[in-house]
């Protein structure tokens, strides 16, 4: 039977959570499909899977070195509330999209708003934080691997 190599085509369902038991993603709706090493999953969460064969199932916490990485201070921003049309509805919380200049977007969390002033974290929401990753592996395409028609 296969494993996961690099280059491995894994089809997956899986589960992101914190410790505390906070789901953060789940894929049961609809399996992912991704190829090791294509950047689509974080490379802690890549290791993980590589050696498990179809069928199995395993149930890691990554340390934020190995999932998203350490909080970085230097990503929280003070933005003047006026940046915010109809900004009368913000709060503490919410999870906003916003444009890069090279036209790439990315999200950021609001963490405090008042009068003239938004506190932005554009920190990812699972860094900083242990992160439990359960993966049930579905199936497993390796490389050069010819299917029978």
């Amino acid at each position: 039977m296969e494993e996961i190599i690099p280059g491995s085509i894994v089809t997956l369902h899986f589960k992101l959570g914190l410790e505390d038991g906070t789901q953060a993603f789940d894929t049961e709706d609809e399996p992912l499909t991704c190829t090791m090493g294509d950047g689509t999953l974080q490379p802690g969460l890549e290791l993980a899977l590589y050696g498990l064969k179809e069928g199995d199932e395993q149930t890691i916490t990554l340390d934020p070195e190995h999932a998203w990485g350490e909080r970085n201070p230097e990503l929280l921003r003070e933005m003047p509330r006026s940046d915010f049309p109809g900004s009368s509805s913000l709060e503490a919380g919410q999870i906003l999209a916003f444009s890069l200049p090279g036209g790439e977007e990315t999200t950021g969390t609001v963490l405090a708003v008042e009068d003239d002033m938004v506190l932005v974290d554009f920190n990812h929401p699972l860094s900083g934080q242990n992160v439990v990753f359960h993966a049930r592996i579905l199936k497993i395409t390796n490389p050069g691997a010819t299917t029978d028609a």
